[in-house]
């Protein structure tokens, strides 16, 4: 089996890549090959890789050479890298709207400068590795995962988030059972989800955890007043933050001084800037030693300027504080390739077609729902009837990633000013017009010419 990884300069390929080597027997992993545009960064995020994964690994600026005999295809690509998402962020900060990496007028811009991107790769992918299944990681998840489907017309495409399965793993660890053996009751669309059941030994445990959750006070990850929880009678995806509390996350950010995408520039910055030096030095363990403490400061510092408060794993007991890290998107993409490969069927969360789980959703609208994954085949488990309130939300946030995509399928102005001024965050046409001006005028080349 090869898999190839495209956008593999970023700082999380090596928890990737190790994640691998630790499940190499159960995948059957020969040949992994490593791609970023950014040669000197992918040098340097080679070194941080097991000295022996168990498998043969290259890096290359090619892709058409990393795609070549792929069974499956990893994007992680970030178009611009930080300094674009700095862009997307700060400027609705102007109009005192949220400035965040993929949701509202943050994840437009981003899926504007990402989905060419990905139609081009999908392009490679047929000449190089027309069988392979295409695993998304790139940001906004669902939205490119639906682009790759109706405008790339590569079925084999699911999209992934660890945000479901890291609420899985914090259950089953409550409960003091295996993930494997809990069912999240999980529906939405990529960060805009809620868990409305928790099944296990036959028992809903839902609503005894949201008790618990109500008598500790909170959970650090978790930024909703028990009581407001409670009123939900279901646990909502920790995005949902930005719309629940959109107010807030603004005025959050404008004391905070900087935006997640400025504090990230200026830490990743630094990262590669000591590895480089290292590098120069051959201290490799002294590069792993920068490499660890990037990923804790980043970890503890996650969402934190929008919610107000830091993402602190050590103010819960160290189970918990385990479940709670997990492997992150590699555990997930890992498990889908093994399960994909015939081994052990797995009821994953993914974004994949709605194909009917939700009866009040378009049929091939991507939705983030459990799927059942077995060899060569991605279905989608019944969801049935969701609440009103929910519905609504959804609903409107797929008809904007709808006409996003739409608006790149035509090359129309119009229809992407349309798309971000049905967005709930934005709600307002002549708002909407400001902001994509000037995006246009701040990403330059890196932004879709329409007209």
């Amino acid at each position: 089996m090869k898999v190839a990884i495209i956008g593999a300069a970023g700082v999380r390929t090596p928890l990737i890549v190790s994640a691998m080597a630790r499940h190499r027997a159960q995948l059957g992993l020969a040949e992994l090959a490593l791609m970023d545009i950014d040669g000197a960064r992918l040098d340097l995020i080679a070194r941080l890789l097991p000295a022996a994964p168990g498998f043969a690994v290259t890096a290359t600026v090619d892709a058409a050479e990393a795609l070549a005999g792929a069974d499956f295809v990893i994007t992680t690509f970030r178009v611009g890298g930080i300094a674009a998402r700095v862009v997307d962020e700060t400027v609705p900060l102007r109009y005192d709207v949220l400035g965040q990496e993929t949701t509202g007028p943050g994840g437009f811009a981003m899926a504007l400068r990402s989905i060419p991107v990905l139609l081009g790769y999908i392009d490679l992918m047929r000449q190089h590795c027309p069988r392979a299944w295409l695993i998304n990681f790139a940001n906004p998840a669902g939205l490119m995962a639906e682009a790759a489907l109706r405008l790339g017309d590569w079925q084999r495409t699911v999209g992934i988030c660890d945000a479901p399965e890291s609420m899985l793993r914090v259950a089953a660890a409550i409960l003091e059972a295996s993930p494997a053996e809990v069912y999240l009751d999980y529906f939405g669309l990529n960060h805009l989800g809620w868990v409305r059941g928790i099944h296990y030994e036959g028992r809903d445990h839902l609503p005894r955890l949201i008790a618990m959750l109500r008598a500790a006070g909170g959970m650090p990850g978790l930024p909703f007043a028990p009581d407001f929880v409670e009123s939900l009678g279901m646990i909502p995806n920790e995005y949902l933050f930005y719309y629940y509390h959109s107010r807030q996350a603004v005025d959050n950010l404008r004391r905070a001084g900087a935006t997640r995408g400025q504090q990230l520039l200026a830490l990743n910055d630094a990262l590669f800037e000591s590895l480089g030096r290292l590098a120069e030095q051959g201290d490799v363990d002294g590069m792993q030693r920068v490499h660890e403490d990037y990923l804790h400061q980043r970890e503890h510092t996650y969402m934190a300027r929008e919610t107000g408060s830091a993402h602190n794993l050590t103010a819960v007991a160290p189970a918990l504080a385990a479940a709670m890290a997990g492997e992150g998107y590699a555990g997930i993409a890992l498990d889908v390739i093994e399960a994909l490969s015939g081994g052990r069927p797995r009821h994953i969360v993914l974004n994949v077609p709605n194909a009917g789980a939700i009866p009040a959703m378009e049929r091939d609208a991507v939705v983030e729902i459990p799927a059942h994954v077995s060899r060569g085949s991605v279905r989608p488990l019944a969801v049935g009837e969701v609440p009103p309130e929910q519905l609504g939300l959804m609903l409107q946030v797929k008809a904007y990633e709808r006409l996003t995509i739409a608006a790149l399928a035509g090359g129309s102005r119009r229809t992407a000013v349309h798309a971000l001024a049905v967005h709930p965050l934005v709600r307002d046409a002549g708002l909407a017009e400001r902001i994509f001006d000037d995006y246009a005028a701040a990403h330059g080349a890196l932004f879709p010419s329409l007209s």
